[in-house]
């Protein structure tokens, strides 16, 4: 089944640098690349690039001609683009020589959705099962509550993550994709274990799956738990991973696979994401899963 992505575009502006700059420092440097990203739109290329079918809803500033024409580059139509007053959102994202990477994000039009416009999209593609939320963008927790209402699968990353999130009904959810820290504000646990059981009692019936970058993941549904080795490689630059694990999972889950294979393809292509410089351009093709 196809994919509804409700999510945001960015354009991201990539410094790389020694270290972290400090406060009151000036620092020089080494390279600079400007790419079209967004959590929410590089989910939709790992998604596309997996082989999945998406529609993105999405909102770009109106005379945003550079941010159409890199969705378009990235094999995404535009059918589902809202056009808004406000600057299209952007991210000021350092990375250092580890590949570990610091983001500063202006959220921008991606603010600028409204419930009509879920209602909207959720009319248009009726048979489209699948809806991926993520935190970037504004009405999560009713788009959530709507999709779920009509019957439709969820899945939610709730990054950028507040502890405002653990209000909202996350044992509707079909998949929860968090990170280490994302678990510990959902649950107001200090360390990963705690915070991890704490979320899989509180939603039995989801797919609730915790990234450990280096360690690579655990994961569980009901009774059923996975934990899953990363794929040896060379990092260069983690900005973009967990968004290529999203999309290879869930076009993984899409297309039948059972949840360890799914899992452990999503982290196939993570590994080579982390081996290149970018977000959205480092995302790999299937055909480069070998």
């Amino acid at each position: 089944m196809p994919i509804i992505n409700i999510g945001s575009i960015n354009v991201d502006h990539a410094y790389r640098l020694p270290r972290f700059i400090q406060p009151g420092e000036t620092l020089a440097c080494a390279s600079y690349v400007r790419g079209l990203g967004g959590k929410g739109m590089n989910q939709s290329i790992a998604l596309a690039r997996a082989g999945a079918q998406v529609a993105h809803l999405g909102a770009i500033g109106q005379n945003d001609q550079w941010a159409k024409e890199a969705v378009e580059r990235a094999g995404l139509r535009l059918d589902d683009l809202v056009s808004s007053d406000v600057e299209t959102g952007h991210a000021i994202i350092q990375i250092d020589a580890a590949g570990e990477n610091c983001i500063l994000l202006y959220p921008g039009a991606n603010h600028a959705l409204t419930i009509d416009h879920v209602h909207k999209v959720l009319a248009k593609y009726p048979m489209y099962q699948w809806v991926l939320l993520q935190n970037e963008t504004n009405v999560v927790g009713q788009a959530l509550a709507l999709a779920a209402d009509a019957g439709r699968r969820v899945v939610f990353n709730p990054a950028p993550c507040d502890v405002s999130l653990a209000k909202l009904p996350l044992e509707r959810l079909a998949v929860l994709l968090v990170n280490e820290l994302e678990a510990c504000q959902l649950t107001g646990c200090t360390s990963q274990g705690p915070a991890f059981a704490q979320l899989c009692q509180r939603c039995p019936d989801t797919l609730v799956v915790m990234t450990l970058g280096a360690q690579g993941l655990i994961a569980a549904r009901a009774s059923q738990q996975w934990a899953l080795a990363a794929q040896p490689t060379h990092v260069v630059d983690t900005t973009g991973a967990g968004d290529t694990i999203t999309g290879y999972l869930l076009a993984g889950l899409d297309e039948g696979m059972d949840e360890p294979q799914a899992l452990a393809f999503a982290l196939k292509a993570a590994a080579i994401t982390v081996s290149r410089m970018g977000a959205a351009a480092s995302i790999p093709m299937r055909s480069e899963l070998v």
